[in-house]
């Protein structure tokens, strides 16, 4: 874990009791609503299936060489904060999240839908749900959220666990809030010193978005291991 990723995180969990004075509207609900529109699809971005089959079809039925696609334009869209930006204010609407987050998880939940399609994983099975809210989480959070026992398993048992557990998708949903709220609060923090030096602060963010992207794209590539032979 890096040590920009490290303060991040604590400073997060410093002030996730704090959540909604930070970023009022970012609730369970809210974690919800932003992953069904990732799937279902929102602004100019079509729903994740349909953009996974479309890479699918583009790369002559070969799925690693699909995902590898997926992974690589949610970067480039990750990277892009405008665009970012504009996806997050589609969701949110009048509540005052910070767009870019809301916008970020928004990309990387459909990244990560259309890895979990492309490996045979039902979208609508809310079990399945519950495993791309996992690996959005990141590797380092996941292992340490399941070595407390504050989460049963990795995202890839949760997504053929033996039964959907209500109780299970509210403590993710409260996990993936808390997250939110640590990028929220490490965001904030770049800001801050990035503006002391003019350019350098829009760059940093756009790399690190783009990182971020990939590295959560690279963990849901290698967690949810495919289900079916297409």
């Amino acid at each position: 874990m890096s040590v920009r990723r490290t303060v991040a995180t604590r400073i997060g969990q410093q002030l996730a009791p704090k959540m909604t004075e930070i970023a009022p509207g970012m609730t369970s609900s809210f974690v919800r609503e932003a992953l069904h529109r990732a799937i279902a699809g929102v602004g100019p971005l079509p729903a994740a299936a349909k953009a996974a089959d479309a890479q699918l079809k583009e790369q002559a039925g070969d799925v690693e060489k699909a995902i590898h696609e997926v992974i690589e334009n949610h970067v480039r869209f990750a990277g892009a904060q405008g665009f970012v930006t504009n996806i997050g204010g589609v969701v949110t609407g009048m509540v005052t999240i910070p767009a870019n987050i809301t916008g970020l998880a928004l990309v990387q939940c459909r990244m990560i839908a259309g890895i979990a399609h492309l490996r045979g994983y039902d979208l609508d099975d809310p079990r399945v749900r519950n495993a791309i809210l996992g690996c959005l989480m990141g590797e380092d959070t996941v292992k340490r959220l399941v070595k407390k026992r504050q989460l049963p398993a990795h995202p890839a048992d949760l997504a053929t666990g033996p039964a959907h557990d209500e109780a299970l998708s509210r403590t993710i949903t409260t996990e993936v809030a808390a997250d939110l709220v640590s990028r929220v609060a490490g965001k904030r923090l770049a800001v801050t010193v990035g503006r002391r030096v003019p350019v350098v602060g829009g760059v940093v963010g756009m790399s690190a978005d783009g990182y971020a992207t990939w590295k959560i794209g690279r963990y849901a590539e290698r967690e949810l291991r495919p289900l079916t032979t297409r």
